[in-house]
């Protein structure tokens, strides 16, 4: 787990990106206003986007924001500008979050070896949301 000053307001929701779905083709990357979203590839594997790479989101700096989901419009905009082209990125409930990133957040291997920065920090958060 990261170490970041305390956060002044949790989100109701986070992003997670479901591994599987991602292409690596960084369009989430490139809109994140908090630069929190990065990219991931399997030790042993070429850095070739689309190949055993994805986009991962620091749940510590995760400002629930929902722009890497879709770009706000007016309310009288009728149309949702989609960032993600293959739909890979959901928002979750903080408190089920820990549960939704241990599934889907990327190959089992890289979960298993990352489990304390990834569900962990996902569990504190859910936590601190349930206290709160």
């Amino acid at each position: 787990m990261a170490k970041q000053r305390p956060r002044k307001k949790l989100p109701r929701e986070l992003a997670v990106i479901n591994a599987d779905n991602c292409t690596g083709c960084e369009s989430c990357l490139e809109v994140c206003p908090v630069d929190c979203i990065t990219m991931n590839t399997l030790p042993g594997t070429p850095g070739i986007k689309g190949s055993q790479s994805w986009c991962e989101i620091d749940l510590e700096r995760c400002v629930g924001c929902e722009v890497c989901v879709h770009i706000p419009q007016k309310k009288t905009n009728p149309y949702e500008l989609l960032v993600c082209p293959w739909d890979a990125i959901e928002m979750v409930k903080t408190e089920d979050v820990a549960q939704v990133v241990a599934q889907i957040g990327g190959p089992p291997e890289y979960i298993h070896e990352n489990w304390d920065r990834l569900v962990g920090t996902a569990q504190h958060l859910a936590e601190l949301k349930a206290n709160a």
